[in-house]
């Protein structure tokens, strides 16, 4: 009875928006339908509740500081029982341009279907860190792992989350990945930044509202964001699974290793919103899979 009900209710909407409405999003009626389908796919074929990582949701240090990060004075020994501190020079301000990745297609690893950009998303990173290829046969055998990892607090839906992108990394031998959620997008991206150069490992986002996944690999900056509190990260250096695809939203997608500018990160980077429900602690914050040490 409960399939039927949902039958109706699809076959209802169908008539009522009129499917070339929905084919063209006219007046936003695919948007509503895919809402739709989100909720009934969540009803259909419901994730395990079960324990998964948790989204941290971060504070980083106040970015309106023109100060640098504090530097500790060395001290030299001296004939006088109290020591003398020697002047520390004061960090200059320099642009940075970061890629841990000099041969983007060496570890690009397109999406094998339109469902699959997560798992493209973990692969590259396991192709860069030296623990996968970036093989169509490897992609399929991740994927087909998702039930050790997939999660209701992860992805209402089933399937692939943050969180088991974070487990699947894990069980690849990669193991200090967590998820954390930003209110701004700059101290996400500022952050993103400072793990890379500290840990010379990726960072996975979450751009389209939560929906798709990028690999970034590098990064320009204003400054050093790990001496400056308010460097600027002014583009990222990205891997995206959707090439050579063409979005219907988003436009074509963009080769491997291209620059993603300010502009393009505004545009493509947007705060978690999954039509399949709320998930607190994640929605309208910027989320990222960031690497720890």
């Amino acid at each position: 009875m409960k399939f039927l009900r949902i039958g109706l209710v699809i076959v209802l909407v169908g008539v009522l928006t009129g499917f070339a409405a929905v084919r063209t999003n006219a007046l936003g009626a695919g948007d509503r339908f895919d809402r739709l389908m989100a909720r009934v796919g969540s009803i259909l074929h419901p994730a395990p509740h079960r324990a998964t990582l948790p989204t941290i949701v971060y504070t980083p240090y106040p970015s309106t500081s023109e100060e640098p990060f504090a530097v500790v004075p060395s001290r030299t020994p001296s004939s006088s029982l109290q020591p003398t501190a020697t002047p520390t020079p004061r960090p200059q301000r320099a642009p940075m341009d970061v890629n841990l990745v000099s041969d983007p297609n060496a570890v690009f690893a397109s999406q094998n279907t339109e469902k699959m950009c997560a798992v493209a998303g973990t692969q590259m990173v396991l192709a860069i860190l030296g623990k996968a290829d970036n093989s169509p046969a490897f992609q399929d055998e991740l994927g087909s792992r998702i039930g050790e990892w997939e999660s209701w607090d992860d992805s209402h839906n089933g399937g692939w989350g943050p969180a088991a992108i974070a487990q699947a990394l894990a069980a690849y031998g990669v193991k200090d990945y967590e998820v954390r959620a930003y209110d701004v997008r700059g101290d996400a991206l500022r952050d993103a930044a400072i793990a890379i150069m500290q840990t010379e490992k990726p960072v996975v986002l979450l751009p389209w509202w939560g929906a798709h996944t990028w690999v970034m690999t590098g990064f320009r900056a204003d400054a050093d964001p790990t001496i400056f509190h308010n460097a600027h990260v002014t583009g990222i250096y990205n891997l995206d699974p959707w090439y050579p695809r063409v979005s219907s939203i988003w436009g074509p997608s963009d080769p491997p290793g291209n620059f993603e500018d300010a502009e393009e990160m505004k545009r493509n980077f947007i705060g978690w919103s999954r039509p399949e429900g709320a998930y607190p602690g994640r929605d309208a914050k910027f989320l990222v899979v960031i690497p720890t040490r």
